[in-house]
């Protein structure tokens, strides 16, 4: 098990540098599963190295696709969306949620059985739903029972019959579950009609229809109607933009450890998605100075690179960061807390049920990881209120990171101002979705010690 030893920043030093980011997670998961479905080869630039994605690359493997290095790029030949294969063994999707709802969508329809399993942590994840909705379509999924819900393992298939067309509102916004059942919509006949509460990720409504996929948008509904489609779906290449999520943490550190006149850090070709960039205006909302600079479109997605400059982090305030602002800034919820724990003032999160069921529960563990740096937190059902401690040195701390990625990443931030070195234990999961955030927070002057 690592641990991570992280020493505060000395007096007059600063946080510098300019670093390129890993490719954003979730477009990632979309790039390989739905590059599965493409008639011709895909082209994938930009894929990052973290084990989530390292699982949804395996898992179409098993069901028929084939992936070979081309320089910086993966090759992905997949089977169209009509030559899917059994696996010849259960699909293994580690610690990834994104995997297994997605790839729920993606065999419901099809005449095979197909059993998703996960590690300790994804196997208390929720699963009922996503299964509910695409047992409404005719899909056939079970899973093992938990009080009022469903957990892995599960097993897909073999689907009884065609799917049918759903019309549905989303009682939560889930851009996981919404991609499912836009997955089992291109096989379904009739129209499958979406409707969420609020927004979320948009990653499969804009690569779906990149790849001729009979999907329209009109607000909050999205429209999969397959009339007179040929089922096919095909693209040549896929950019995968640099991980938002990612840039949190390097954000939040320049602005927790503050940047000196004439130094600067610069995340580049970071996706600037708006469904991504709830950070952005939960910083903006507690007054953090963040430069967005070339904005452009690549692949469908905007890109552009996060500046922090001399004062960017000068007079932090708490805030309120509630309803749809929660959703666009769900996973950055921990470090946003670190930040708070540096602002003036109380910071409010509220509308965040979510978090209690990710990696961890992210609002207990949060809540527990700044309690050991010496910030007040008063725990929530929905959230958490952080008295902030203003400039005021924190606590050094020893925290046990649950296995959870963002809990280790968000206490690192947090222990370069600690009054003393902090230590992170369970720190592992860190390479689930960044590999390189140790050496990218080196690189730009932190001291991290890694120790087993």
């Amino acid at each position: 098990m690592t641990a991570f030893i992280v020493h505060p920043m000395a007096t007059g030093a600063t946080l510098a540098g300019r670093l390129a980011l890993p490719g954003d997670k979730s477009v990632g998961h979309r790039a390989l599963l739905f590059s599965l479905l493409s008639e011709t080869p895909v082209r994938v630039v930009g894929l990052g190295t973290g084990a989530d994605n390292g699982r949804s690359a395996r898992a179409i493997t098993q069901l028929g696709a084939r992936l070979e290095r081309d320089g910086d790029a993966i090759v992905i030949t997949g089977t169209g969306m009509g030559g899917m294969r059994a696996p010849t063994a259960d699909i293994d999707c580690g610690n990834s949620g994104t995997t297994i709802r997605l790839m729920c969508g993606l065999l419901a329809a099809q005449r095979f059985a197909t059993t998703l399993f996960g590690d300790e942590s994804l196997s208390k994840r929720p699963m009922r739903r996503v299964i509910a909705p695409l047992a409404q379509m005719g899909a056939h999924i079970t899973g093992v029972g938990q009080g009022a819900d469903l957990v892995p393992p599960l097993v897909v298939g073999p689907a009884p019959g065609p799917l049918r067309g759903l019309a549905y509102e989303l009682p939560v916004s889930s851009a996981q579950v919404k991609s499912a059942l836009l997955l089992a919509g291109l096989w379904a006949e009739g129209v499958t009609r979406l409707t969420e509460p609020g927004p979320s990720r948009d990653h499969t409504e804009r690569l779906l229809a990149a790849m001729g996929a009979p999907l329209t948008v009109d607000g909050r509904t999205v429209t999969i109607d397959p009339a007179g489609w040929d089922r096919r779906l095909a693209i040549d290449a896929i950019t995968v933009p640099g991980d938002p999520s990612s840039s949190a943490f390097l954000i939040a550190a320049a602005l927790v450890a503050g940047v000196t006149p004439g130094a600067e850090v610069v995340c580049e070709r970071v996706c600037t998605n708006p469904t991504r960039t709830g950070f952005l205006d939960a910083l903006a909302a507690m007054g953090a100075r963040v430069v967005v600079e070339g904005e452009a479109v690549h692949g469908g997605e905007p890109v552009a690179a996060l500046a922090v400059r001399a004062g960017g982090g000068d007079g932090l305030v708490g805030t309120e960061i509630g309803g749809d602002l929660t959703v666009r800034a769900i996973d950055e919820i921990p470090v946003l807390a670190a930040v708070a724990a540096r602002a003036r003032g109380v910071t409010v999160v509220r509308d965040a049920e979510e978090l209690r069921v990710k990696e961890s529960d992210r609002v207990a563990t949060t809540a527990a990881m700044l309690r050991g740096f010496g910030v007040e937190v008063e725990e929530r059902p929905d959230g958490l209120a952080i008295e902030g401690r203003g400039g005021a040195p924190l606590r050094a701390a020893s925290v046990h990171a649950h296995g959870d990625h963002r809990i280790a990443m968000a206490a690192t931030i947090a222990g370069l101002v600690a009054d003393g070195p902090t230590r992170i234990d369970d720190a592992d999961n860190v390479a689930t979705s960044y590999p390189g955030f140790v050496d990218a927070m080196r690189a730009l002057g932190a001291r991290i010690d890694v120790v087993p």
